[in-house]
């Protein structure tokens, strides 16, 4: 039987994560959490960059007036459109937010539908309500949505931008709010992941407002439709399957990003990126205001 992904990015990275289309340059950006790199892929070319960051990033993303923000262990920091002449994905740096706090880092985070940047973050340790969801705002102010946080991960909106899905890995659970002027309200469960199924981790929404959840130790990427209805799995030869984001000029190719941290004998694949090319259609994702 054919495999229904390919590999897009061969690659050994511990803890990829994060892929994010970035329309305005025609590339996927992805991060390597603990190996400190943001990356960048031009699927037309086999292009790749990286850049090596100063500490942990949880996340990558576009930026309205071009180049790109962070979401960096001890807070968001924004990397100029100006690369240097060794293709680096970003120019300058500096932070728009700085607030370290000890034994915690950045992980995952997504852009909302009016260009706010939602941030989260955990204990090094993963300690329940380690870790917040935060808004962050164009002028570097922000706002704590939610405090009680072990594993902040997977954060998208539906195509309305009435509803926001979001995980926290322990739970085992996606969850949706109702979202509305920046604020979220009406936490309850739109699936739960049953045991020996693995964790959600990231998710992305599709224009029909279907949630697709990547599965950690679950070696699948799982779609559910609105009423939280599982109608497909998508099965993958790795057990670390952390994100996935649809990219590409038409937005039809799931990009899945995977890790290799903490596996005695890591599948051939882990670390690499992978593409299920025409999975579905994705939702146009705005760049962040800032």
């Amino acid at each position: 039987m054919t495999a229904p992904y390919e590999v897009a990015v061969r690659a050994e990275a511990e803890l990829g994560e994060g892929p994010t289309w970035d329309a305005a340059t025609g590339r996927l950006l992805w991060i390597d959490i603990l190996g400190s790199r943001v990356h960048t892929y031009d699927p037309a070319t086999g292009h790749r960059t990286v850049r090596r960051t100063e500490q942990h990033v949880g996340a990558v993303k576009p930026r309205a007036g071009g180049g790109l923000v962070l979401n960096l262990r001890d807070g968001i920091g924004l990397l100029d459109p100006e690369g240097d002449s060794e293709g680096d994905p970003g120019g300058g740096f500096r932070w728009l937010h700085h607030e370290p706090v000890p034994g915690r880092r950045a992980n995952d985070a997504a852009v909302a539908p009016d260009g706010t940047l939602w941030a989260g973050t955990m204990r090094y340790d993963e300690a329940p309500g380690g870790g917040t969801l935060s808004r962050i705002d164009a002028d570097g102010s922000i706002e704590v949505v939610l405090d009680d946080v072990a594993v902040s991960n997977g954060t998208g909106w539906s195509p309305d931008g009435r509803l926001m899905y979001y995980v926290d890995s322990p739970t085992r659970r996606v969850d949706v709010f109702d979202h509305a002027d920046g604020k979220v309200s009406g936490r309850r469960t739109l699936a739960e992941i049953e045991d020996g199924a693995g964790s959600p981790d990231g998710l992305t929404v599709d224009a029909e407002g279907c949630v697709w959840v990547a599965l950690w130790d679950g070696a699948a990427v799982r779609r559910y439709t609105p009423d939280g209805e599982l109608d497909r799995v998508i099965p993958l030869p790795v057990p670390r399957v952390t994100a996935c984001a649809f990219a590409g000029p038409d937005l039809t190719d799931l990009y899945i990003t995977t890790a290799r941290v903490g596996l005695a004998a890591p599948p051939p694949l882990s670390g690499s990126v992978l593409v299920v090319p025409g999975a579905g259609k994705g939702l146009a994702q705005p760049a962040f205001n800032g």
